[in-house]
């Protein structure tokens, strides 16, 4: 019996994961958790600091808490490093 086009993608799906679950795709993560105004400034900091054009540089998710702080994730390649 011949591999499904979903065991294929499982398969290569977890190659891309490390020891702790994360995906290996190449970007070094930040997640912060601030109140609105200094998640701003810390998000502007982080493009200024990170060039989208040189680092590819993105929020890549965000959320507001119940508190009304919010928590975000940048992401930007490790070239920096």
């Amino acid at each position: 019996m011949g591999l499904r086009p979903r065991d294929i993608a499982s398969r290569m799906a977890d190659r891309r994961r490390n020891e702790a679950g994360r995906v290996r795709d190449g970007y070094v993560r930040d997640t912060f958790t601030l109140p609105r105004e200094e998640a701003r400034a810390k998000a502007r900091d982080y493009l200024t600091r990170y060039p989208k054009a040189g680092y590819m540089s993105a929020v890549e998710s965000w959320r507001e808490l119940p508190d009304g702080a919010i928590e975000f994730t940048m992401r930007r390649l490790p070239s920096a490093d």
